[in-house]
């Protein structure tokens, strides 16, 4: 969508050095020291998000009045966020997924929406894989054991010969796809936007839904979060999963059925795992899930290296200060 017109509040051009932006991922401040710079000498004002952690509705309306540009990262920015934005002209999301955004809200009050896309995939790729490493030789159990001074003989499988399916087979899914070409597994990838694999990726089948969650040893999550794939993971799939087998999830934690989950993990009938992503983050040291051995689970770090967060920043600083020139962005959403 970068070559629509502006909105028209996008329109309302004032020079660069009286622009207010609100910074709210922290890892943008800690990243390449350049961003900072940047953007503090192309604006008037910066204002970061000093938390520690993505802000809640009634934490941005406090802060959005008077605010041109704002650099977003998983805040909820809901309708109430987009009623007190009486300045914003533009949300430049600092990574892909934009369900924490009021789209149509946005589009409505003349704010333009614009992604970073593709700037974490190899980095939420490489974490999915360790993911399912972990899993198959149960290393969290190994690393505990040994260090508690025993020396356990664990089992584990190798991902050689073994199928791996992938939900989602956009950038993220295909980094996974051409980092696992060198196992010697069979890969199987469904999305409802693809109809076969790229030529650079002979190694992958895309099949159906129904024949990924059949036929995977291991399926790793790699779709977006929309009202169609909320909860996608419910019992009903799980129930089709084949027995023994595992779950990965670097995606978005409302893909899943949670309730669900945690009783095909308890039953048996899933052998393991991985989540780097939860429904509510942080999900609190009482969630059923955390509880069990099997589960492994991380802070919703996927996207959290150094390559990947400079390479948000920098895209992110560039779509933002494009529309507050008046330019029109290129990764534009809305």
């Amino acid at each position: 969508m970068s070559g629509e017109t502006p909105t028209p509040r996008a329109l309302n051009i004032k020079p660069l050095d009286e622009c207010r932006v609100l910074v709210t991922p922290t890892s943008f401040a800690k990243g390449d020291p350049g961003l900072k710079i940047a953007l503090e000498e192309a604006v008037g004002e910066v204002l970061y998000n000093t938390t520690g952690r993505p802000l809640s509705s009634s934490e941005v309306v406090q802060l959005i009045p008077g605010i041109d540009g704002y650099i977003a990262g998983v805040d909820t920015i809901d309708q109430a966020v987009i009623r007190a934005a009486d300045q914003l002209r533009v949300i430049a999301r600092y990574g892909v997924g934009v369900d924490a955004i009021d789209l149509e809200a946005a589009r409505q009050a003349g704010i333009v929406v614009c992604n970073t896309p593709g700037a974490n995939s190899a980095s939420v790729a490489e974490l999915a894989i360790g993911l399912m490493l972990s899993l198959a030789r149960n290393l969290p159990v190994a690393f505990q054991a040994t260090k508690a001074g025993e020396w356990p003989r664990l089992s584990g499988l190798t991902l050689e010969g073994k199928t791996i399916g992938l939900i989602g087979f956009g950038a993220i899914g295909q980094q996974v796809a051409w980092r696992l070409s060198g196992f010697s597994c069979a890969i199987l990838a469904y999305d409802p936007l693809i109809k076969q694999a790229p030529p650079e990726l002979p190694n992958v089948q895309v099949v159906s839904s129904d024949e990924v969650i059949r036929r995977a040893d291991f399926i790793s999550l790699h779709c977006a979060l929309t009202a169609e794939t909320k909860s996608l993971v419910d019992a009903r799939f799980l129930a089709q999963m084949k027995p023994g087998s595992f779950l990965i999830n670097t995606a978005r934690g409302e893909l899943i059925d949670e309730g669900a989950l945690f009783d095909a993990l308890h039953d048996g009938k899933l052998r393991g795992a991985a989540l780097d992503v939860f429904t509510h983050q942080p999900p609190g040291k009482e969630h059923p899930l955390l509880g069990l051995p099997q589960v492994i689970a991380t802070p919703h770090m996927g996207a959290h290296t150094d390559s990947a967060t400079n390479a948000m920043g920098w895209m992110a600083l560039r779509e933002c200060l494009a529309v507050l020139r008046g330019e029109n962005p290129l990764h534009r959403v809305v």
